[in-house]
């Protein structure tokens, strides 16, 4: 099997302006999850794609080998990561010359994540052959069958999903899980199959919460920084 490491960041960010390069304890926020990829043991290479020339020298520090100028039309605040991995994985394949089985994507805006967490999820994707997806994931906070309503037509706030008989304590409900970006295993084939990770056959690889924190907001960042700093 070969397995892809991929680091997929852009310069820009609505949430928190630079987010990826927005110094996080004293370093770029991107610089955590490189680190924690070359301490996998579960890649055969690691590659970066961005459109972020100071990203790219960050890369160049850690020895990335493989470093993708990412095309602005792939660096839009729309543009889906699924169209980013295809292009990474045909430019990687024809310049390498080398059939990829599997690429793992490490989200840098999830800095705490370890790499039990990123190889647990591999090891998933690859133990189980009918899984075109794993994703890592925890426990969510809020639950759609307890806790999570949503507006009907009528302007009346009703339950996500029906419990049926009602529930009096969130431990009664089935239990749902929230994403984290920390891995996202994606099948080479899943690529061209399906036009979404969320159309594919996913299974989710179940990681602590406090490393599955996701930065999208400045509350986020504080939460991450305050956290980091708690662990010294």
């Amino acid at each position: 099997m070969f397995v892809l490491g991929t680091i997929c960041c852009r310069a820009g960010s609505k949430g928190v302006k630079n987010k990826n390069i927005k110094p996080l304890c004293g370093k770029p926020l991107v610089t955590y999850t490189l680190e924690t990829a070359q301490q996998c043991s579960v890649f055969n290479d690691i590659l970066v794609s961005t459109d972020s020339a100071e990203i790219i020298s960050i890369a160049a520090e850690f020895n990335i080998q493989y470093i993708i100028n990412r095309p602005a039309h792939l660096a839009a605040d729309d543009t889906s990561k699924w169209d980013v991995f295809i292009q990474l994985l045909e430019q990687y394949e024809h310049d390498k010359n080398i059939r990829v089985d599997y690429i793992a994507d490490m989200d840098a805006t999830a800095p705490l994540k370890a790499k039990e967490d990123i190889e647990a999820a591999v090891h998933m994707a690859i133990a189980n052959p009918a899984a075109d997806v794993v994703i890592t994931a925890y426990e969510a906070e809020s639950n759609p069958y307890f806790n999570m309503m949503e507006i009907n037509n009528a302007g009346f706030a009703t339950m996500v999903k029906s419990p049926g008989d009602a529930l009096v304590c969130r431990q009664h409900a089935p239990a749902v899980y929230s994403l984290s970006p920390s891995a996202f295993v994606i099948k080479r084939d899943a690529l061209y199959q399906y036009p979404h990770w969320s159309k594919a056959n996913c299974m989710l690889s179940i990681m602590p919460r406090n490393r599955a924190v996701d930065i999208d907001t400045e509350m986020d960042f504080a939460f991450v920084d305050f956290l980091m700093q708690q662990k010294g």
